[in-house]
């Protein structure tokens, strides 16, 4: 017997705790890497469907973890210049369906701390792809892509992503790096 079938909202959670428990545990320990949501609203005969893959940027380049029936909207090497080639990516995909992509959601890099209460930025960023050109499309996502890039730098204080990538070191929320006086009264109260 089939189960029964669950409203969109119910499908949308799964699909969430999914990234959640799966994308975000496997690349806990990978402090270089950094994570973020992307959540897509397509549509196809009328119909709305949601798919939600963890978005990933490593030494430069981006890709994604995530799960579908078909192969080429879950997992994308991390072989993309830019996000908005990922995107652009995933929009081709959508089209062998006949989906057409009206929505995307993109948020904030994830924190690597599995025991971190910091609420997830699901949607940062909204665009409306379906009533936007390629190249606004583009010039949002790159925009958004530089912000949160340079945001986490200015909030950890380093000095280059390179640099901090290097020595393994993240630059998600939760890997700011103390400044000498917050180190210093931490050792006092030891």
């Amino acid at each position: 017997m089939y189960p029964p079938r669950l409203p969109k909202e119910e499908h949308f959670h799964e699909e969430i705790c999914t990234l959640e428990s799966g994308g975000r545990y496997l690349t806990n320990g990978l402090a270089a890497v950094e994570r973020f949501p992307i959540s897509f609203k397509t549509q196809f005969s009328g119909n709305c469907f949601h798919h939600v893959v963890l978005g990933v940027y490593y030494n430069g380049r981006y890709g994604t973890l995530g799960m579908s029936r078909r192969e080429d909207l879950m997992d994308k090497p991390l072989t993309f210049r830019t996000l908005s080639d990922l995107f652009f990516e995933f929009d081709d995909s959508y089209r062998k369906y006949l989906h057409t992509v009206k929505k995307v959601k993109i948020g904030l890099y994830v924190c690597h701390d599995p025991h971190s209460f910091q609420q997830i930025e699901w949607k940062h960023l909204v665009l409306n792809t379906g009533k936007m050109s390629r190249e606004e499309t583009r010039k949002e996502l790159e925009k958004h892509a530089r912000d949160m890039r340079m945001k986490i730098i200015k909030t950890s204080g380093s000095q280059s992503p390179v640099k901090d990538r290097q020595r393994e070191k993240s630059l998600s929320p939760c890997h700011r790096q103390m400044s000498p006086q917050r180190r210093l009264k931490r050792r006092d109260k030891s």
